[in-house]
C-alpha cells in the first residue's frame, strides 16, 4: 500500500463514442502520412505564471503575486502533422473563422487532391455549416474525438511541452512577446523536434493524458486479444 493521490474521470455520454475512437485508430493506422491534429490552447491571458527554472542559488527568480488583467485572452490555434512531426499555428481569439483559417493551413500543407484527415474535438465552433461546407468541398475529413476525450487526440501530448518552455515561470507584458515566445518556441521544436527536452516533456504529458484515459477508471477497454 502506498499513500496517493485519488483519481477521477469522466464516462463519455457520447452515443457515437466507440465509432469516432474507431475512426481515428483507423485514419492513424492507415494514413499516418494525411492525418492532422487540431486544437486550441488557452485561455492565454497576460498575467504572472508560476514554473521552475535556472537561477543563482539563494536567489529565485520573483514574479507578483497580484496583477490585473487588462489584454484579454487569446488562444493558440494548434495545428499538427503527424506524418512530418511539426507543430504550428497563430495566436488568435477563439471563433469559427480562426479555426477555419487555421483548418485552411492544414490543407495547404498537403497540396494535392486526395483526402486529408484532422483529428479535433467536436466544440461548437469546428464543426458549423461553414466549415463543414469548406471541408467537403477540400476533401478534408474532421475526424471528431467523443465527449470527455480530449486524450484522444495526438496534439495533446504536444501542447503539454508548449505550455512549460513557453507559459511556465513566464511574465509576457503584452500579447505580443507572449506571441513571440510561442513562436520562437515552434521554431526551436520543429528543428530538433528529438531534442532530449522535447521528447522528456512530451513523455510528462503523454503519462498525464493516459491518466485521464481511465482505462481502469471506466474508460475505453483495451481490446482483447484474439
Amino acid at each position: 500500500m502506498t499513500f496517493q493521490r485519488t483519481k477521477t474521470w469522466k464516462e463519455s455520454p457520447d452515443p457515437d463514442s466507440e465509432a469516432k475512437l474507431d475512426r481515428i485508430e483507423e485514419v492513424l493506422d492507415r494514413f499516418p502520412d494525411r492525418v492532422f491534429a487540431f486544437d486550441e490552447f488557452g485561455p492565454l491571458g497576460i498575467r504572472p505564471t508560476a514554473g521552475s527554472g535556472w537561477a543563482e542559488q539563494g536567489r529565485p527568480e520573483r514574479h507578483p503575486a497580484t496583477y490585473h488583467p487588462t489584454h484579454g485572452v487569446r488562444y493558440f490555434h494548434g495545428c499538427y502533422s503527424i506524418g512530418d512531426d511539426t507543430l504550428w499555428g497563430v495566436n488568435r481569439r477563439k471563433g469559427a473563422a480562426n479555426t477555419l483559417a487555421a483548418l485552411k493551413s492544414i490543407r495547404a500543407a498537403r497540396q494535392d487532391s486526395a483526402p486529408i484527415y484532422v483529428i479535433m474535438d467536436n466544440l461548437s465552433a469546428h464543426n458549423g455549416t461553414g466549415i463543414r461546407r469548406w471541408a467537403e468541398k477540400n476533401k478534408v475529413e474532421m475526424c471528431f474525438t467523443p465527449t470527455y476525450a480530449s486524450w484522444a487526440n495526438p496534439i495533446e501530448a504536444h501542447l503539454g511541452p508548449l505550455r512549460r518552455f513557453t507559459i511556465a515561470n513566464s511574465n509576457h507584458p503584452n500579447h505580443t512577446v507572449q506571441t513571440r515566445a510561442l513562436y520562437a518556441y515552434l521554431r526551436w521544436r520543429n528543428a530538433t523536434a528529438r531534442h532530449r527536452d522535447v521528447l522528456a516533456a512530451e513523455r510528462c504529458e503523454r503519462a498525464r493524458i493516459r491518466s485521464e484515459k481511465g482505462i481502469r477508471w471506466g474508460g475505453r477497454q483495451l481490446a482483447q486479444a484474439a
